[in-house]
């Protein structure tokens, strides 16, 4: 970049703040520090007090939202690097409009341990796209035979508060206590992968029904979700600590949120963008793409996510980000790596889903994939409220600019990518971690010159 935008005021002209009215916003040091009505660049409000070398973006109506926060991101490093560094899926966070991604333990050396927390740490630091924070395991090596090192990862510089053995579930209901009861001292969430490998075992890669028998893959019924669902929070309810439900897929688990919720039980939920948006109908070609733990599910499980989602019995939007390499995941569908891209596509696809009916308003997305995740993480500078004071982390979203999803222009270093070829009805046009522009038009820093964005 030719300068450094954070070096100087940044005054952002005519944005629809949560989709609303026009606004001008002025940023100095990374936080917002004026709102007003348009001033055309003199006299009174943001435009007036901006320095004389300010940035100026003139938006014409985009909509700005606080910066969005992903729950659930697999960032690879350490271990596989050949799938995607801190680095590059910073980038791809970026491109889509987030601010902080939670990146997943399941690396190798797995997170479980105040080190390799403060590694990924420190990577993402030195990308310096996106906030990361990463998430500590549960158990040590995830073998979910003994307490990872919770307390020294709570206290160590990542300040570790979300764990989680993504991937596998805790299934031993002793072990899933004792870490509920332990994270509660320090207000930590424990995060479920709801399988009970006793109803779905590792090799169970398609929904369990007509489908799978017609094509010949292990089954994974909703009911291996649901089992592990209904324990954990009766054991939340017990321990008073909080459960969180990574990846959210069945009408039936739907249910148990909404008795758990009119319990007052501290439970909240997550539902990733291809759980919402694509179905069971798309294994028929096998193609090993579509391959994701939970499975893609029916029809009436897909409507049953999107009403809860509505009505926020589950609380967020989490990509479920999972990139591979070429040769994990092109193999024939029941040996291929589970797991696909979302970060770039995931605003675009819920805006197709949601907005575009008139089923969420930006100010509910804004709600779902900022606010809410940033709360459960315990986030204190994301998700933020657009006004002044706060951290100046925004996403510029144009509602007018339809755009073709192409693998190949990816930011990630895998191709896994479930929307190649979609027509999304918007894009991501500009990105910014307190007030420096880290994406602009798919682009991330150091792709693009600054004086673009004018």
């Amino acid at each position: 970049m030719s300068r450094d935008i954070g070096s100087r005021d940044l005054l952002i002209r005519g944005a629809r703040v949560l989709g609303e009215g026009p606004a001008d916003l002025l940023v100095r040091d990374g936080r917002i520090a004026e709102i007003g009505s348009l001033s055309g660049g003199s006299g009174a409000g943001p435009g007036g007090s901006a320095s004389r070398d300010a940035q100026v973006i003139d938006v014409d109506g985009l909509v700005l939202l606080p910066g969005l926060v992903d729950l659930h991101t697999h960032l690879r490093e350490p271990g596989r690097e050949d799938a995607e560094t801190v680095s590059s899926g910073s980038a791809a966070a970026a491109a889509g409009g987030f601010t902080a991604v939670l990146a997943m333990a399941n690396t190798d050396p797995v997170t479980d341990t105040a080190e390799v927390a403060e590694r990924v740490f420190d990577l993402g630091r030195a990308a310096g796209l996106v906030d990361v924070h990463p998430v500590g395991a549960v158990s040590k090596a995830l073998a979910g035979k003994e307490l990872a090192e919770l307390g020294l990862m709570a206290r160590s510089r990542a300040r570790v508060r979300v764990f989680s053995d993504d991937g596998r579930c805790v299934s031993d209901a002793r072990l899933m206590r004792r870490a509920l009861d332990y994270v509660k001292a320090f207000g930590g969430v424990i995060s479920q992968h709801s399988q009970d490998s006793r109803l779905a075992d590792s090799a169970a890669c398609c929904h369990e029904g007509e489908l799978s028998g017609r094509l010949g893959l292990p089954g994974w019924p909703g009911v291996a979700e649901e089992v592990v669902v209904a324990r954990d929070v009766m054991l939340a309810r017990h321990t008073g600590s909080r459960v969180h439900v990574a990846h959210v897929s069945t009408a039936g688990s739907v249910e148990v949120l909404r008795w758990a919720k009119a319990q007052g039980i501290a439970v909240t939920a997550e539902v990733t963008p291809h759980h919402l948006a694509l179905g069971t109908e798309l294994l028929t070609g096998y193609d090993p793409v579509f391959k994701v733990n939970p499975p893609l599910r029916p029809t009436e499980d897909q409507l049953a996510l999107r009403g809860a989602l509505v009505e926020g019995l589950i609380d967020a939007v989490a990509t479920d980000h999972a990139p591979h390499a070429r040769h994990d995941k092109e193999h024939a569908f029941p040996d291929a790596a589970f797991g696909m891209l979302g970060l770039e596509t995931a605003v675009g696809i819920v805006a197709e889903l949601f907005v575009g009916p008139g089923l969420l308003s930006w100010a509910q997305v804004a709600d779902r994939m900022s606010a809410a995740p940033a709360h459960i993480a315990g986030l204190t500078d994301q998700g933020r409220p657009i006004a002044v004071g706060e951290p100046a982390n925004l996403v510029l979203i144009d509602p007018s600019a339809p755009w073709t999803v192409q693998a190949s222009a990816s930011q990630s270093l895998s191709r896994n990518n479930p929307w190649h070829g979609r027509e999304l009805p918007v894009r991501v046009h500009a990105t910014f971690l307190r007030g420096e522009c880290t994406a602009y038009r798919g682009a991330v820093r150091g792709q693009f010159d600054i004086e673009e964005l004018s």
